[in-house]
């Protein structure tokens, strides 16, 4: 391991980061027939150097000038999502069996209902905080509740932010009693990814684009890429391994879009940062009601799936055992999933970690039936995001820092603490 750490490290340091090369040279000599440790080393770091310095020449060849601005490390990376997603099917999995992670659900708090009473009254306090409490060219202050000229500003921020915690908690936590796995995310499925790729295309491809016009690009994006992964998983019975797997590439491959499309110092690229960054700034009342009706109704679409999520987590035996239909409830799942990730993509970005955030905090403190884990997650991710949005206005007075980024400084920091756990 500190090998392969120092001979990363060194590499980063001097040519920047080179995405898929490590992954694609070792699996093309093992399936070429390179089966021991000695020639898989010789002929993957032979292989690797000609991948990388064909790649290159390429790009300086039929790139011209636009070649000096986009990466090298780029170019793999896009090369290497459709390989890795060539690759899932092939891969030996965990399969049907009962997954080890199918006790992680098991802790139970005596009174969840007084735990959740005690959750909205925590939101609610955050409502009032982020509504009221700011600052200004005199210092902190406290907002008169009908001063409109205000308050037309704070509340859809504050209700944008509720919406899209609530939905990325909700979606995490279906992936994660899908998956029996509480690290995963809905980022790591690749809808979001996916709905950021159309949407930065739109901007840079599409002639004064509007904001529905963005909306709906976004939108095609992401179940464009629900289309994907229902294609490459269908066969193998939507296992949420191969899916979190698919996810992972298709995040690779908008990491590279993105590299792609801002490395060339576009204006229009500053729109872009702001849009991956999940700020609620540009949320007006109209789409902050939009957004909360969409939230709602999706909210309460999840009800009648809470006995599949109480189930699965169990293991595929244990679920065809009880009449669930794996793939139809894998497949239900899956759309829900992809529509509420979607949404909240399209409002705070996909840079947001409430979705593995939340229903991680949720299980902790005791929620364990699945229509609890539900409502704690809901009322921890709305929480969560509301806070954020606030501290992201307050903490750099008068800038701000996005709410999606402030999530994900919390969430990336809690995800390294909650991997030294595992």
């Amino acid at each position: 391991m500190g090998l392969a750490v120092f001979i990363t490290g060194s590499i980063v340091s001097v040519v920047g980061i080179i995405g898929f090369i490590g992954l694609a040279a070792p699996n093309i000599v093992r399936m070429a027939g390179a089966r021991r440790l000695g020639p898989r080393l010789i002929w993957s770091t032979l292989l690797g150097a000609v991948l990388l310095a064909t790649t290159d020449l390429l790009l300086q060849q039929f790139g011209g000038m636009v070649a000096a601005f986009i990466p090298t490390g780029a170019i793999t990376g896009a090369l290497g999502a459709p390989l890795l997603m060539w690759l899932i099917p092939r891969l030996k999995l965990q399969g049907d069996q009962p997954p080890k992670g199918a006790g992680v659900f098991a802790h139970r708090h005596p009174t969840p209902s007084r735990l959740a009473a005690g959750l909205i009254l925590a939101l609610l306090g955050a409502t009032l905080l982020g509504l009221l409490v700011g600052q200004g060219v005199d210092g902190w202050y406290l907002l008169s509740p009908d001063n409109w000229n205000v308050m037309q500003w704070r509340m859809p921020r504050v209700m944008a932010a509720a919406a899209s915690g609530l939905m990325l908690a909700i979606a995490g936590t279906i992936l994660q009693r899908l998956s029996a796995n509480p690290m995963a995310s809905p980022e790591v499925l690749g809808i979001s990814g996916g709905c950021a790729i159309a949407l930065i295309l739109g901007i840079f491809l599409l002639p004064a684009p509007t904001n529905a016009m963005l909306i709906g690009v976004g939108t095609l994006g992401a179940f464009a890429t629900l289309v994907v992964l229902v294609g490459i998983n269908r066969k193998s019975g939507y296992l949420p391994e191969r899916l979190l797997l698919t996810g992972v590439a298709v995040s690779a491959l908008f990491d590279a879009v993105r590299s792609v499309m801002l490395a060339g110092g576009d204006p229009r690229g500053q729109q872009v940062i702001a849009w991956l960054a999940g700020s609620t700034y540009y949320v007006d009342i109209t789409n902050a009601v939009v957004v909360g009706g969409i939230a709602a109704v999706l909210a309460l679409i999840t009800l009648p799936f809470t006995r599949w999520l109480d189930i699965l987590p169990l293991g595929a035996p244990t679920a065809k055992a009880l009449g669930v239909t794996l793939n139809r409830a894998r497949l239900a799942l899956l759309l829900l999933v992809a529509l509420l990730t979607a949404c909240a993509t399209l409002v705070v970005g996909p840079l947001s970690f409430i979705g593995l955030l939340a229903p991680h905090m949720a299980r902790l403190v005791g929620f364990s039936r699945a229509g609890q884990h539900l409502l704690g997650a809901a009322l921890i991710g709305m929480l969560l995001m509301v806070l954020a949005d606030w501290v992201g206005r307050q903490i750099i007075f008068p800038y701000e820092i996005p709410a999606g980024l402030v999530a994900s400084l919390i969430g990336g920091a809690y995800f390294m603490w909650g991997l030294r756990r595992l």
